[in-house]
């Protein structure tokens, strides 16, 4: 055991450039998308039946298949077109096709986007139908209601299951170390064994952090379930 070579300043200085890209990997991804799941979880509910089934086909195919397959596909598939190629440095959006990050956030942003659309296109669905009626009482529309209602409703008993999913995509992100250019956390790791060969050493602090996000992520969800979800609590009196 040479713990000492993890404590070198250039050692923890590696971790930290990974660190810093795998938070904004994930808050990126979530970011992008959590926009792309809510639009895709309205076409998932919407009376259009070709736009159902084009969506629910687009969240199967994402759901059936690897994540590193998907990261392989843009990265060494889509980016590495000649088509794509030649509009490199003139044509948006291919311009940021060259970049190992934007590669890594499509991916990483359609994989959690195809999840999530599922769950809160599940959770619109179970929408109590009283709530629905409500709404239509006052005179609000069907997207009115949606808005206003159904929407915000469903996303507070969506979150459990949310948290579920930002933790698997927090892991996830270790695939970005498949994509060459990309220091994440994992590829840090990997850095340290191949240049000490430390894969003890190297790979279980790696995993030490990972936990310690992980147990910040999940905190922060339980708190977060405590203030939007309190009122379906079972009372205790």
């Amino acid at each position: 055991m040479r713990w000492e070579v993890i404590a070198m300043p250039q050692t923890l200085a590696l971790y930290a450039e990974g660190l810093v890209t795998t938070v904004w990997l994930l808050l990126s991804a979530l970011a992008v998308g959590g926009v792309l799941a809510v639009l895709m979880a309205l076409a998932l509910t919407s009376t259009i039946a070709p736009l159902r089934w084009v969506v629910g086909a687009l969240t199967y195919v994402i759901r059936g298949t690897p994540l590193l397959i998907q990261v392989y596909l843009i990265y060494y598939g889509i980016a590495q077109l000649e088509w794509i190629q030649a509009r490199w440095d003139t044509v948006w959006p291919w311009t940021h096709f060259k970049d190992a990050f934007f590669c890594a956030l499509l991916a990483f942003s359609l994989n959690t986007a195809g999840y999530t659309a599922e769950l809160l296109a599940g959770s619109i669905r179970e929408t109590s139908v009283g709530e629905i009626e409500a709404a239509q009482a006052m005179g609000m529309s069907r997207w009115q209601a949606m808005r206003r209602i159904v929407m915000p409703s469903a996303m507070r008993r969506t979150l459990p299951a949310y948290s579920n999913e930002v933790v698997m995509m927090l892991h996830s992100t270790s695939l970005a170390s498949t994509v060459p250019g990309m220091l994440d956390l994992t590829a840090a790791a990997s850095r340290i064994y191949s240049d000490y060969y430390l894969p003890f050493e190297a790979y279980l602090f790696a995993a030490g952090i990972y936990l310690v996000i992980t147990f910040m992520l999940v905190g922060t969800f339980r708190l977060a379930e405590r203030r939007f979800m309190g009122h379906l609590a079972p009372r205790t009196h």
